[in-house]
């Protein structure tokens, strides 16, 4: 029965994904369930911050964060991408070992450590390490575990234990949704998993994000903002997030 709740619910957000709203009527006719168990469901996606209810119905929360395809992400603030990623790697230092998150950004700093010696990378980034792949100056290594085709990423039990056994200097952390007291989130429980993994096993985090990605939360949480060492974006941070993140003595290096 719960499972049945389950696909239900990801069936109305989904629609409303696409439509940006839609009615009780209409769920309940389609499910063939009544008015009141869809307002319940109604309901609890609300309360996960997916949609705002309205009469009648619910509208699609444009600040909530959903999971977009890969190739539709790499398309997004890709100059921006590409600056952040440079500046990150330029923080790499000869010898250091360091996680790569997954994601379009940290693909960027993968595509500038080409002047770097006697690096260690750790990623559970396919799309990463197929760049990583032929480099004479690294060693890589890869988490293991299943790949999301949607993501390009490796998550599971395997990669999370793999993880405990190693000690990096840096993780560079990336970003779906930036909430300044909620902290940073995934849409997906097997990423955010993974992702708390790589952060125990890392000295200093580094989150490296476009501005686009705060005041955005979704389900599953990652780190909260005091867990960061630094911070990597664009000028069009906030202001009220740049003046709490650098409060609470983080590290927040503006490039453009």
């Amino acid at each position: 029965m719960k499972s049945i709740t389950n696909l239900r619910r990801r069936k109305i957000l989904e629609y409303i994904q696409s439509n940006q709203r839609g009615e009780v009527s209409y769920f309940a006719q389609q499910y063939k369930v009544s008015e009141v168990t869809i307002r319940n469901d109604l309901n609890r996606l609300e309360r996960k911050g997916c949609l705002t209810r309205c009469y009648g119905g619910a509208r699609l929360n444009r600040q909530f964060v959903f999971e977009h395809p890969f190739g539709e992400k790499k398309q997004m603030q890709c100059k921006i991408k590409a600056r952040l990623g440079e500046y990150a790697a330029s923080l790499i230092n000869n010898g250091d070992k360091i996680i790569l998150d997954s994601g379009s950004t940290l693909e960027q700093v993968a595509l500038n450590l080409d002047d770097k010696n006697d690096l260690v990378v750790m990623t559970n980034g396919i799309n990463i390490a197929y760049h990583l792949a032929n480099k004479n100056n690294l060693s890589l290594m890869l988490t293991g575990g299943f790949m999301r085709s949607n993501s390009y990423s490796i998550c599971g039990s395997m990669g999370e234990e793999f993880l405990s056994e190693y000690h990096f200097n840096t993780f560079f952390l990336g970003v779906d949704g930036f909430d300044k007291s909620l902290g940073i989130t995934t849409p997906h429980q097997a990423e955010a998993n993974i992702n708390r993994k790589m952060l125990e096993a890392a000295q200093n985090v580094i989150a490296v994000t476009d501005s686009s990605k705060f005041n955005r939360q979704s389900f599953c949480m990652i780190a909260h903002p005091k867990q960061l060492n630094m911070l990597i974006t664009d000028s069009g941070i906030p202001q009220d997030y740049y003046n709490e993140l650098t409060t609470q003595g983080i590290d927040v290096r503006i490039v453009d």
